[in-house]
C-alpha cells in the first residue's frame, strides 16, 4: 500500500533530501531581518531592517550561494543546526513548525501550490523593509516591529 501523504508529513527534517529540505522554505524572508535581544527579558525582537542581499520584491537572497561568506552573520539553517537555529526563526517558519511537530499552514506553497500565497496572506517581508545600508546602526532599536512574529 502506497503512502499518499506528502513527504513533509512522513519524514522528519533530518530525513529529507536536499531538494525536499530546500522546498520547505516558505519564502517569507523573515530570517533576513535583523533581530535584537531585549536586555531585560532576553526575548528576541524583530526589526524591519533587512540584509542588503535581500530582494524585497521576490523575498529571495540575491546571492544565495555565497550569502554566508558575504554576510558572516547569516545563519544557513541546515540539518546540523536546525534545532539551535529554529529558536531564532519566526513562529511561522516552516522549519520551526515542523521541528515543533506542527503542520504547515494552508497558505504554505506545499499546501496551496502557490508561491505567492505567503505574500498575499501577509506573512512575508515583501515591501515592508528598509535595508541595513539605509540606517544608522546606532539607531537600530528604533526599527523594532511586531509583525514578523505573526504565526500564521
Amino acid at each position: 500500500m502506497q503512502n499518499d501523504k506528502p513527504f513533509w508529513q512522513t519524514k522528519t527534517l533530518f530525513e529529507m533530501t536536499p531538494n525536499e529540505w530546500e522546498s520547505i522554505c516558505d519564502g517569507c524572508a523573515k530570517c533576513c531581518l535583523t533581530q535584537l535581544q531585549d536586555e531585560e527579558s532576553e526575548q528576541l525582537v524583530f526589526t524591519d531592517v533587512a540584509c542588503n542581499l535581500l530582494d524585497d520584491q521576490t523575498c529571495r537572497c540575491t546571492d544565495y550561494e555565497n550569502r554566508s561568506v558575504r554576510v558572516p552573520s547569516c545563519v544557513t539553517m541546515n540539518k546540523d543546526n536546525v534545532e539551535d537555529s529554529a529558536a531564532f526563526a519566526p513562529p511561522s517558519c516552516a522549519y520551526r513548525l515542523l521541528l515543533e511537530g506542527e503542520s504547515l499552514p494552508a497558505w504554505h506553497h506545499l499546501n496551496s501550490s502557490d508561491r505567492e500565497a505567503v505574500h498575499q496572506n501577509g506573512f512575508s517581508v515583501r515591501h515592508r523593509v528598509r535595508f541595513q545600508h539605509e540606517i544608522n546602526e546606532d539607531d537600530i532599536q528604533d526599527y523594532i516591529v511586531e509583525w514578523p512574529a505573526n504565526a500564521g
